[in-house]
């Protein structure tokens, strides 16, 4: 089977790394996948395709010039005559635009496109029509979680049957005795202090303002608590500042972006994800590899990773009280917060594995190639 997969891609964020998965995985299972990026020249996407060619496959780039270039449509079923794919899989918006019209155009038996993030702007009525016309050439849609599913039906008006979901899935890293100490040695935090850790975009969807005030409350009874912000975003300068006038400054750590984040995960005591809303949640999943406890919102997906109670605790969103009071419990009982990351890293290995994600979509491949010919 011949499978190529289409994307935007202007940096290595949850979609990116999960094709990071997703792919290698599939061509383990003898599945001949390739990548096709469409690629802004402001903003090139190198290391995505390195650290794809490196896992071993390929991939080729395809500038796109904003989001209308009419340019890109013969290019692209150009290549996709080339390459004759049995499968089109496309991902995120702009993929689906082209990729799925240009698959069509293209002669290729079937598609398929991932639905990564319930974004604001598919409520949007033009956008929802552009977006039908589009999912007409789509066998099957791919959500990445129930709640995403819903959505696809509910806001974008697509026919039910063509859904399916298939969750993210990840690799537990091995576990070490020394690695907490060695990531805290890096930061620079000794090893009496109570950290607790964000990880991710520094944008309103991610909540770090509500994650704040909620600190200053357990700054209050925890004084040896400490507060990890790690990611970078159009709001670093507001968060900043929020966390000056709390009083925060010498507490919370703003350490911007870095490379492969969730290995600083050891050095956290807590893992905290306070988003407004999440499509999936990746995040979620790298912290219980690492055996953390998680205190999340009862947002969107998040729900369906974290078992409020036996590998975290859920808070209502926007609720820093009660996301305040759910550190402090879990900063004040370490049993109990190390019993949680425990189970926390049993359900990744048997409900997200890489392996299960590799072969529910392969499954779908197999489902949709079947009903097309």
């Amino acid at each position: 089977m011949r499978v190529v997969h289409i994307s935007k891609v202007t940096g290595v964020a949850g979609s990116e790394g999960h094709l990071l998965r997703l792919l290698p995985g599939l061509a383990q299972e003898g599945v001949e996948v390739r990548m096709i990026v469409l690629e802004d020249p402001c903003c090139p996407a190198a290391s995505f395709c390195h650290a794809l060619e490196e896992h071993g496959v390929p991939v080729e780039t395809l500038p796109i010039h904003g989001h209308l270039d009419p340019l890109l449509l013969p290019q692209l079923v150009q290549k996709l005559r080339s390459l004759q794919p049995d499968v089109v899989h496309t991902h995120l918006i702009h993929a689906d635009l082209y990729g799925l019209w240009s698959a069509a155009r293209a002669g290729v038996p079937a598609a398929v496109s991932s639905r990564h993030n319930d974004d604001a702007f598919r409520h949007n009525s033009m956008f929802k029509r552009v977006n039908r016309w589009a999912m007409r050439y789509a066998d099957r849609v791919i959500a990445i979680s129930q709640v995403l599913a819903r959505f696809v039906v509910e806001v974008e008006d697509i026919d039910p049957a063509k859904i399916i979901t298939v969750h993210y899935g990840l690799e537990a890293p091995p576990l070490t005795p020394e690695a907490c100490e060695l990531a805290r040695a890096a930061l620079g935090y000794r090893s009496d202090v109570q950290l607790v850790g964000v990880f991710g975009r520094l944008v309103r969807q991610k909540g770090i303002d509500v994650l704040l005030e909620a600190f200053a409350r357990v700054r209050a009874c925890c004084p040896m608590a400490q507060l990890l912000i790690v990611g970078d975003g159009p709001l670093r300068s507001r968060l900043e500042r929020q966390s000056q006038v709390l009083g925060l400054g010498g507490v919370a750590k703003f350490i911007g972006w870095v490379d492969q984040a969730s290995r600083l995960m050891p050095a956290c005591d807590v893992v905290v994800v306070p988003s407004r809303w999440e499509g999936f949640g990746l995040v979620t999943l790298e912290a219980m590899g690492w055996s953390k406890p998680l205190v999340a919102s009862r947002v969107s997906a998040l729900p369906e990773i974290i078992l409020d109670g036996e590998t975290g605790l859920l808070v209502p969103p926007e609720d820093a009280y009660a996301l305040a009071e759910a550190i402090q419990f879990l900063l004040a009982d370490s049993e109990r917060a190390v019993a949680m990351g425990r189970a926390g890293r049993e359900r990744l290995l048997k409900e997200f594995s890489v392996e299960k994600m590799v072969d529910a979509t392969l499954d779908v491949y197999i489902q949709t190639l079947r009903t097309a010919g």
